[in-house]
Order: C-alpha cells, then structure tokens, then sequence
C-alpha cells in the first residue's frame, strides 16, 4: 500500500525540524529518492529520539516490535512507520542495517565509552555506516564494493561531527573520543567530563581523529 500523503508530509516536517543541514540536501536528490530518503530519515529520528529520551525500560524492546510490524508489511499508527514500510518494500531494505542502527542509538542511551579507535569505528558504523549503506541501496547501488565505500563515507562523517562536538557532548556527560587517545596527551577523562575545557592535548587528539576521517 503507497504511503498517505499526510505520512509524507509528516516525514518533511520530521526532516525540517530535525536537520536543516540534511533538508537543504534532500533537495538535491530526484524526487522519488527525495521521499524514500526523508522516511528513513524520519523513522531513523524517531527511534534515536525513542531510545535517547525514553524512561521506559522497554523502549528498545517497543522499537524492535515496530520494526517487526514493519517488516511484516503490518505498520503500526506511526506515520512513519508507514512511510519506512513503503521504503523497505520498494527497496529491497535489509532488516539488519536498522538493527545496528538501533544497538548505536542504545549505546549512546548507555553512555558508553570507547577506549580505543576500533572501539569507536564500531559506534560509528551503526550510527552512520549503516546510513551510507541504506542510502547507497536507496540510490540502486548494491555492488559491494560500493556499498562498502558508503559506509566509509558514514564512518568519516560521524567522526568528523565527533571532532566538532566534542565541547558540547562533554558538557552533556558523552565522551566519544578514544580514552586511550586522551591519556597519552595526560588527559584523565573523568577529569575533563567533570570540566571540560580546551587544551593543547585535546586539540591534537581533535585533530588526531580528524586525520583518520579523511
């Protein structure tokens, strides 16, 4: 069953409210792809909104059931489960990029830290490597090859948007920088969550993490 128009037109508000960055893009894509984009987008903000913000312990568990709804050609009353239905049937979506999204999204929930680069590189593919895959499917690229360079793609824009907000995320509690990398600048990482600030030290682990996104 096509989308109703009111889910599109849920999924654009979705994409205006939460990125001004992604909404400018989404205009440069055809507008058949421009639909598919701005659901998974808006299925994806939901459920990083759902597990980040939620009290209830079941959050994840609630997610996953709607996945499995959607999957079953079942959507529940969200439009944009809706929407994501119809991006998956057309698509060809596998189930398992969503699923590793959904671990990334918990593991922000846990507030986990990662001690080395690989630890962190494993954050970064269910968070955006996952994203540059799906929107490589999306575009009608399944070459392996190229789809594995999307998710590169995923890996260096998450690490760059980490290099930007390292300040901010400190200043909510989130530490993403590898905690092995600050200790080799003597850089206590409970001592710069507790006060963050700038450092010579820290602008060259910055910098180091920028090195490896590009």
């Amino acid at each position: 069953m096509p989308p109703r128009s009111s889910d599109r037109a849920a999924c654009r508000a979705a994409l205006r409210r939460g990125s001004r960055s992604f909404s400018a893009a989404a205009l440069l894509l055809p507008p058949r792809l421009r639909r598919s984009a701005t659901a998974l987008y808006a299925f994806c903000r939901e459920a990083d909104d759902a597990v980040d913000l939620a009290s209830d312990p079941r959050a994840l568990e609630t997610l996953r059931a709607r996945l499995d709804a959607v999957y079953a050609g079942r959507p529940g009353a969200c439009a944009a489960d809706r929407a994501l239905a119809d991006v998956v049937r057309r698509h060809a979506l596998p189930r398992g990029l969503l699923d590793a999204l959904i671990d990334g999204f918990a593991w922000d929930a846990e507030g986990r830290r990662y001690a080395t680069l690989a630890d962190l590189e494993a954050y970064a593919a269910r968070v955006a490597g996952t994203v540059g895959a799906m929107m490589a499917l999306l575009m009608g690229v399944r070459a392996p090859a190229l789809v594995a360079r999307a998710c590169d793609l995923g890996l260096a824009m998450q690490l760059t948007n980490i290099a930007r907000d390292v300040g901010e995320d400190a200043r909510a509690g989130r530490l993403y920088l590898p905690t092995d990398w600050l200790r080799s600048a003597a850089i206590d990482p409970d001592a710069f969550l507790a006060d963050p600030r700038p450092s010579p030290g820290l602008a060259a682990v910055v910098q180091r993490l920028l090195a490896v996104a590009d």
